[in-house]
């Protein structure tokens, strides 16, 4: 039986123990020159996470400067988390978007000589799941069809994704092929700067199949230009989402939550760090955050401060099994 990635015990939404009737404005620690790292390129997870922080900032009022996206695409992360660590560690303006793809990298030893250890972690703020989808013109029509081509012949099926063998969106499709009886290694993989690069290579039908985040991938599947054969829930997700069916459903066991999230520097200072925990707090009880985090296409998942680095420890230590499962590391 393959192993599931199950969160179960932790994805839930928290308690809710902080008022958001006070504005955070003008306290100490409060940011001159907010700015959200996305650590890939435009159109992928990274830049939906901090869309959603710039938008929710905007719209809760908790920011009295607007906030900035930037991009730092490399290694899927690594390039961003060196530079925080390593270059800019007291950067109180600055939040970097991760997600459960960046706790497997680091699992992994991919971000260097770093590990989960050497950043602050600030907050999590909603999940969605992984996906498999494919242009609407492709013959695929569900994922039966797509797992008997490649029982046929893995090697004629691209597989695109942000991020290298090993990855996040790599280790969806592998887990696929495994649970068809298919060697991932058998499979045509491409790796990519990020998801957005992803889309577009399958909407270009440069590949055949994309493996990204639902909610990447739904803004395409809305606009009828994609087509998702699978999501990797445990059940049909609400709202906009209960058209896209479960791999479950289809015969294939695969779960795969991604949660969406920011670190800051190690070094940054306490106020600061506390004035960013603060306001985070405050947004996730707000009812104008709940309907943008719904404009995103993410599902509640609310965790900050102490509870998160947690969290994190035990995310990154089911993910080094894991990957040694699939004989990415030894040990």
């Amino acid at each position: 039986m393959l192993r599931k990635i199950l969160f179960t015990s932790t994805l839930i939404s928290l308690g809710f123990g902080l008022s958001a009737c006070d504005k955070s404005k003008g306290q100490v620690g409060e940011p001159k020159r907010p700015e959200c790292i996305a650590p890939a390129k435009p159109g992928g997870g990274f830049d939906l996470t901090c869309k959603l922080a710039q938008k929710a900032f905007r719209e809760t009022e908790l920011l009295n400067s607007p906030m900035r996206v930037t991009y730092m695409p490399g290694g899927v992360g690594a390039v961003a988390y060196n530079k925080i660590v390593a270059n800019d560690p007291a950067n109180d303006n600055a939040i970097v978007a991760f997600s459960t793809g960046s706790l497997l990298n680091l699992a992994q030893g991919k971000f260097g000589q770093y590990t989960e250890k050497d950043v602050r972690w600030l907050a999590v703020v909603g999940t969605d799941y992984g996906v498999v989808a494919v242009n609407a013109e492709s013959p695929y029509q569900n994922l039966n069809d797509l797992i008997q081509a490649l029982k046929t012949n893995p090697k004629s099926i691209s597989f695109g994704a942000g991020g290298s063998v090993g990855g996040q969106d790599w280790m969806q499709t592998a887990m696929l092929a495994k649970a068809a009886g298919v060697n991932p290694k058998d499979m045509t993989y491409i790796a990519m700067e990020g998801g957005g690069e992803a889309i577009t290579s399958v909407l270009g039908n440069h590949i055949q199949v994309v493996s990204a985040g639902i909610a990447e991938v739904i803004p395409h599947v809305k606009s009828g230009k994609l087509r998702a054969l699978a999501v990797f829930a445990p059940e049909r997700l609400p709202n906009t989402l209960a058209d896209i069916p479960t791999a479950k459903e289809q015969g294939y066991d695969i779960q795969w939550p991604v949660v969406r999230g920011y670190y800051v520097g190690p070094k940054v200072s306490d106020e600061a760090y506390q004035w960013w925990k603060t306001a985070f707090d405050k947004m996730l009880t707000d009812p104008k955050f709940t309907q943008t985090r719904e404009q995103f296409d993410l599902l509640p998942f609310s965790m900050t401060g102490a509870e998160l680095d947690q969290f994190v420890l035990q995310q990154t230590d089911q993910l080094r099994d894991l990957s040694k499962e699939f004989e990415l590391i030894t040990k």
